[in-house]
């Protein structure tokens, strides 16, 4: 069996891509299984895959910029992509939502 956060990031995952209709629908059940997954506030590992250009980049950490977020980034081996952790203690799963949405407008980046 799954530890239950790992569970989540696999659910954030296979569920984070879908048509603005079921975005509610997803963002709800997100809520849901953040509630019963961490005590609030809590550390959030958000992790990104985006192709390797500085504004891309710089577009995200900007939306990060002044929680106290730690950022770490690795491009992919051909350096096409570059992969961003970024660890930032949330007050709750709604502001957790939250940043998911504002990085969802940055156009090409894959959410884990």
């Amino acid at each position: 069996m799954l530890p239950e956060k790992l569970a989540l990031k696999l659910y954030i995952c296979k569920n984070f891509w879908m048509d603005t209709e079921k975005s509610d629908e997803f963002y709800g059940r997100l809520k849901e299984e953040l509630h019963k997954t961490s005590s609030w506030p809590s550390d959030y590992l958000y992790k990104f895959i985006v192709p390797t250009d500085p504004e891309k980049i710089n577009e995200i950490t900007k939306i990060f910029d002044n929680t106290g977020a730690v950022i770490e980034s690795k491009k992919s081996r051909k350096g096409k992509y570059t992969s961003l952790s970024i660890t930032v203690n949330m007050p709750d799963p709604d502001a957790v939502i939250e940043k998911y949405k504002e990085v969802g407008t940055v156009k090409g980046v894959i959410s884990l």
